[in-house]
């Protein structure tokens, strides 16, 4: 009965959200609160939502003080000179931006942690897309594949969950994985590019001076970071897409007519394509390189582990807002320009703390284990290895990756080695299903995505979801063709 229940959740959760009869806070709030009355449990709900919070607690802190370290980051100009190349390689061609997009969260991905890779490529990519009227759901479910299959390194979490739970060491299982990991990424930039030819075909290739021209007729828009002057008069000087506050910002001015009427691409070109205002007051050129070595000593302290995320993201978020802003109102001004995604994020981690803690706390989520592993035929032990690659991507989406690499993994490793599969096969499959995990409302991560690029998260699951799985099943098969899994 478990099962079913359990299984019923989170259908009716992922269908609610993906009909938008619901929003995700309050879905993730009030179907796990009815079937855990329905299972006869609704006197310990209030026990699972606390344990489910606690165990939540560090992640929203995490990302919290995340948001507003790399939003100072962004403010202050840290990455713009990585914004401006990605931006001119991308120009105004939809193919080439969503390439950029893909190659932009691959490699900030690198630091190992999904929020801060979203806030990042989010924050490059989002004016571009607005400027040329793209679909954002091409950018989130980019973003979220490329960040998936990056996922699996070492640092990253389910490849040291895997060797944890199986007590192996993380370099035996990632660094063989490595080439079936390569042929996933490119999979992601070949998915990239057949996306962006779509986006090309549907909008057309622009120049640099009809995507200007075109941007005339929009809206002002701005950037869900925060990365403005901190007033709400529009900057006439500055072609680039708008950013400020949370209170409205700079908005976004494009180039105008020269004194014969045409458009004038001698001053603007590509200055007016950056993405991000580069005159606005927020920027710190004099402290690049403080910045730079802040973030690279945060980064490296969070791969060597000397301190909990959270606590260094606080100790780094204080420390950017000191030395870059040392005046108290222009800290103000800096928290409050990013209180509304701090505020989105968190709450939306909370909300999904009931979720958790109700599958959790009534034991649905180990009797869906049980019967998933039970239900695999005695003939397929042999193949246990293939057969662990398949169930990692529904199970890491429907499944945190605790539960699932510290609930399941230890028991099909265990079926496998009653047929001579290695615990190390085991393991390298249970990576694959990672890309579209990085797309599961269990995700704290995946929140922050689709709220700085203002997408439902149920149009960020339809079209995501296809679009992950054959990456994932990409994965596996380069595992098996190289010999690996």
């Amino acid at each position: 009965m478990l099962t079913i229940l359990g299984f019923a959740m989170i259908a009716t959760f992922l269908v609610l959200i993906m009909l938008k009869k619901m929003s995700p806070i309050a879905a993730l709030v009030l179907i796990p609160a009815l079937f855990c009355v329905a299972v006869g449990q609704g006197a310990k709900l209030g026990d699972y939502v606390i344990e489910g919070v606690g165990n939540l607690a560090p992640t929203a802190a995490m990302l919290m003080f995340a948001i507003v370290y790399f939003g100072v980051m962004i403010d202050v100009g840290l990455f713009d000179p990585i914004v401006r190349g990605i931006l001119r390689f991308c120009k105004a061609d939809p193919m080439r931006i969503v390439v950029g997009t893909a190659v932009l969260a691959a490699i900030v991905s690198l630091d190992g942690d999904g929020s801060t890779t979203f806030m990042i490529t989010v924050s490059a990519m989002y004016p571009l897309y607005k400027r040329l009227k793209m679909s954002l759901v091409v950018m989130t479910g980019v973003a979220a594949t490329a960040n998936g299959v990056m996922n699996t390194l070492p640092w990253g979490g389910p490849t040291a969950r895997a060797a944890t739970a199986l007590k192996l060491d993380a370099g035996d299982i990632f660094v063989p994985m490595i080439p079936a990991l390569g042929v996933g990424l490119a999979a992601v930039l070949l998915l990239a590019v057949v996306l962006g030819r779509r986006e090309r075909k549907r909008l057309g290739m622009l120049t640099l001076d009809e995507a200007l021209a075109t941007g005339t007729a929009m809206e002002p828009e701005t950037v869900l970071v925060g990365a403005g002057s901190g007033n709400d008069r529009p900057r006439k000087d500055s072609g680039g897409a708008g950013t400020g506050t949370g209170t409205g910002g700079d908005a976004a001015q494009n180039a105008g007519p020269d004194a014969d009427g045409d458009l004038d691409t001698d001053t603007h070109g590509d200055e007016d394509f950056k993405g991000l205002d580069p005159d606005r007051a927020t920027l710190r050129p004099k402290l690049y390189w403080f910045n730079a070595g802040l973030t690279l000593a945060l980064l490296t302290a969070m791969i060597m582990e000397l301190m909990p995320i959270p606590v260094l993201f606080l100790l780094g978020a204080a420390l950017a807002l000191t030395v870059n802003f040392p005046h108290m109102p222009d800290q103000r001004a800096r928290i409050a320009a990013h209180a509304d995604n701090v505020l989105n994020v968190s709450g939306m981690v909370f909300a999904a703390a009931v979720f958790t803690g109700v599958l959790s706390g009534t034991g649905m989520v180990e009797h869906m284990a049980d019967w998933l592993v039970g239900a695999i035929p005695a003939g397929m032990g042999p193949h246990m290895a293939i057969v662990t690659g398949i169930l990692s991507i529904p199970l890491t989406y429907f499944m945190s990756n605790d539960g699932f690499y510290f609930g399941v993994v230890p028991v099909l490793a265990e079926a496998g080695a009653a047929h001579g599969v290695s615990p190390l096969e085991i393991a390298r499959a249970s990576l694959v299903g990672q890309p579209l995990h990085m797309s599961s409302p269990l995700v704290p991560a995946v929140y922050v995505l689709v709220g700085m690029a203002k997408v439902e998260f149920g149009d960020h699951t339809r079209f995501t979801v296809k679009w992950a799985a054959l990456t994932s099943l990409v994965i596996l098969c380069a595992g098996l063709l190289f010999g690996i899994i």
